[in-house]
């Protein structure tokens, strides 16, 4: 299609078909992720015999997911976000590859560079959440970043439920019980790279920039570009609630969720029963992150950033107190404390992705999207390995508590910005 056909197409329609078919991508790419989330920690914790690695697992998923969104944000600024997103997903089937034949060989060195690229799937569907806002109009900016958002919802909740056929799945193969489930990630992460390069067209960063006149960033050198931007954000007093909410919130949500498997494993029980109890948790807490989106994006647009921000951080504190307190067979407040959870994650989330994404302009946006995705992995990555050695040192009360802590820096932060102003022609975080 020529240049002049993409620019006569009108805006809207193509939005509504980005829409469509991210939240299709995002919705099959979570059911690989959150499968994958349920049983890496207690695969790297059978792997290497401790519960200290079960936090490395996790950790490593959650630092590649951080890593590699920066050369993600750079291929989407030269050349669209199709090719992002889909050498993302592709890096994703190697990584659950790597996964599987650690598991096999029992090596933790292995599992963890497996995990790693596993975690691209993670930065595809949060750099999928900045591609539906591309060529949205300002005031349905929020809506349009949630019903993507909202789309994993599916994927996810179902995801965790897998954990328990998977193991019977890699039983039947001959593979380790918990490395079936990376296998059903390799093929569910195959099929979205695929979709998305034959159906995310025409691109819409590349419509955006030819309809507005915007530029890239493509001709600075990669790290002093994404410096510059995240520079930018945090001058924008927008952009500075708005990255220090979903740094917050992301680290908040790992460092709770991804020991609460473990501590749940302290229950006793038959395995397969275990894996199915905390799949089910998961799959409530999942669905607090994804399944009221739509709603925290009218939220976020009508009652403003600011006032979801606040949201965000009292569900967060709710949360801590509620699941830190359950015992290991407490299932029933542990999924309560987890659904809180996810809901306050999803607010901190879509609230400050939007003001981030509204704190500076098309040429910059897609790296500093992608730097603000990297401190966010950056901050969840030291919360998980933190989780191994607290849980190990004072139980998953202790994780709880710190990670409530984590959210003091977001009230000052919160506080601070009710006075700011930012530049002409802009407006104060709402």
């Amino acid at each position: 299609m020529t240049t002049q056909a993409h620019v006569a197409l009108d805006p809207a329609r193509v939005q509504r078909r980005t829409v469509g078919v991210l939240s299709g991508g995002v919705a099959l790419g979570g059911l690989g992720v959150t499968v994958g989330i349920t049983v890496g920690g207690l695969l790297a914790r059978d792997v290497a015999g401790t519960d200290t690695a079960a936090g490395l697992g996790q950790t490593a998923g959650v630092l590649g997911a951080a890593v590699i969104a920066v050369p993600l944000a750079r291929i989407s600024d030269r050349a669209g976000r199709r090719a992002g997103l889909a050498t993302g997903y592709a890096i994703a089937v190697l990584g659950s590859v790597l996964t599987v034949v650690a598991a096999v060989l029992t090596s933790l060195p292995l599992l963890l560079v497996g995990l790693f690229g596993f975690g691209a799937a993670t930065a595809c569907g949060l750099q999928a959440r900045y591609a539906a806002a591309d060529l949205a109009a300002p005031e349905h900016r929020g809506r349009a970043l949630s019903l993507v958002v909202w789309a994993t919802t599916v994927g996810s909740v179902l995801g965790p439920n897998l954990a328990g056929p998977g193991a019977d799945l890699g039983r039947a193969f001959g593979l380790p019980a918990l490395g079936g489930a990376f296998a059903i990630s390799v093929v569910v992460f195959a099929v979205v790279a695929l979709g998305l390069l034959l159906l995310l067209r025409p691109d819409p960063l590349l419509l955006a920039r030819r309809l507005r006149g915007g530029g890239s960033a493509a001709g600075v050198r990669p790290r002093r570009a994404t410096v510059s931007a995240v520079r930018a954000v945090w001058a924008d007093p927008r952009g500075r609630l708005g990255l220090t909410a979903v740094v917050v919130s992301h680290a908040v949500m790992v460092g709770v969720m991804v020991m609460t498997p473990v501590h749940m494993g302290h229950a006793g029980g038959a395995e397969g029963t275990t894996l199915r109890v905390i799949g089910l948790v998961i799959s409530v807490h999942v669905a607090g992150m994804y399944l009221f989106s739509p709603l925290v994006g009218h939220l976020a647009d009508r009652a403003g950033r600011r006032a979801t921000v606040a949201v965000a951080a009292g569900l967060l504190l709710a949360a801590a107190a509620l699941a830190g307190t359950a015992a290991p067979g407490a299932a029933a407040q542990l999924g309560a404390g987890l659904l809180l959870l996810g809901l306050g994650w999803s607010c901190g989330l879509i609230a400050g992705s939007t003001l981030v994404t509204e704190s500076v302009d098309d040429g910059q946006r897609p790296t500093a999207q992608g730097g603000t995705d990297l401190l966010m992995g950056l901050g969840a990555a030291v919360a998980g390995v933190a989780g191994g050695p607290l849980l190990a040192a004072g139980g998953y009360g202790l994780v709880a508590g710190v990670s409530a802590a984590l959210v003091v820096p977001l009230v000052v932060v919160w506080a601070a910005t009710a006075a700011d102003r930012v530049p002409a022609g802009g407006q104060r975080p709402r």
